[in-house]
């Protein structure tokens, strides 16, 4: 079938809508109709040229909600008309990883899906016989995307897809810091750093777990002002003396949990030293960039704080992201106030451009 994509060329330069050929499903994949797509900070990081993995020509995006159309041989999960949201960290439910309760690192399709291949090493993408690579297993940014049954979750068709969408990647990965990674018990005192996507969804996810005190770190008042929203109890504007004002908070201890989700290791670096000597837990969710170090004092360490790092969250997609939009569906988590920012596919690369200027959380691909 014959259908629009955003098409990433070349690096630095901004994505292309080009009319694409895409295949059927093959045995244990799925035809999907995209009907929303966030625009997420690690597409415009591979556009940019800075992910020394990245690969081109590609189609991006890995945030999408939409409809199942058809399903190729040996499907058995999902069926036509069923609602679903895109996985980019898949959940084969056999492998050493799934059958774990420790991770949601699924090993299944790892390797391929980090060339731009479907699990059996090809594309279903192409465009006048030259093949196109998919990313993050997804490529969302378009009309339609074939992917494999285990990369799908099944969610409820009442959710709206503009908001379900964000489910996909960042706004899980908060939720999942807090809930799997961290395991935040109530009445405890909480510090995130970064009021973006995921550092919002972890402040939600601490007023989820009943954590007493939510105190939010950013250096924008406005996303400061959403982090209220979703929860937070105290509010900090970001500085080299950040650690020290959470210090004065907590009677000279630290916080019971801190969540760093910024990517910057200088913010790593603070959310390690506010965490409370002792048993304090600092999660890392943010992404470095390539060859960054993060510098702790190992004195922090002995003294008996921990650093974790987690991946989407610890979420096993298939089985706990609908359980997370079930909750949102139960008004548990107001999700609206995410949705920044209403564009088209040809506005894609308005969509980059807004994330740069930091002009909202998320701004969402709406599919006529």
């Amino acid at each position: 079938m014959k259908m629009r994509a955003a098409v990433l060329e070349d690096f630095g330069q901004p994505l292309r809508i080009q009319e694409v050929e895409l295949a059927e499903p093959r045995t244990g994949e799925v035809l999907v109709r995209l009907v929303a797509c966030g625009v997420c900070h690690t597409d415009l990081y591979t556009a940019s040229g800075a992910d020394p993995s990245g690969y081109a020509p590609a189609v991006l995006g890995h945030e999408g909600a939409g409809v199942v159309e058809s399903v190729g041989p040996d499907v058995t999960s999902l069926s036509p008309g069923d609602h679903v949201v895109t996985l980019f960290s898949p959940q084969c439910r056999e492998c050493v990883h799934c059958v774990d309760p420790r991770t949601n690192l699924c090993m299944a399709v790892r390797e391929e899906q980090n060339k731009g291949f479907l699990p059996d090493g090809t594309t279903r993408i192409s465009r006048d016989g030259e093949d196109i690579r998919h990313f993050m297993g997804c490529s969302t940014f378009a009309e339609h995307t074939v992917m494999p049954e285990i990369a799908l979750a099944k969610i409820s068709p009442e959710a709206p897809f503009e908001h379900a969408c964000l489910f996909a990647c960042g706004l899980s990965t908060g939720l999942g810091a807090v809930i799997n990674t961290a395991a935040v018990q109530p009445g405890t005192t909480c510090v995130v750093f970064g009021a973006g996507m995921v550092g919002l969804g972890a402040v939600a996810g601490c007023r989820l777990r009943g954590a007493e005190r939510i105190v939010c770190v950013d250096l924008s008042p406005e996303r400061l002002e959403l982090a209220r929203g979703q929860g937070a109890t105290d509010l900090i504007e970001g500085g080299e003396n950040t650690v020290e004002k959470i210090l004065e908070m907590t009677g000279g201890f630290g916080a019971d949990y801190t969540f760093e989700a910024t990517g910057n290791v200088k913010v790593m670096r603070q959310a390690v030293e506010a965490a409370r000597m002792a048993w304090g837990l600092c999660t890392v969710a943010g992404v470095a960039g390539k060859g960054e170090t993060l510098d702790i004092v190992p004195r922090l360490l002995i003294t008996g704080r921990r650093v974790a790092g987690s991946s989407f969250g610890g979420v096993k997609g298939r089985d706990q992201v609908p359980v997370l939009v079930d909750r949102y569906l139960a008004g548990e988590i107001d999700v609206e106030p995410f949705l920044s920012h209403r564009i088209s596919l040809d506005e894609v690369n308005r969509g980059f451009e807004l994330m740069e200027a930091q002009d909202g959380i998320r701004s969402v691909i709406e599919f006529s």
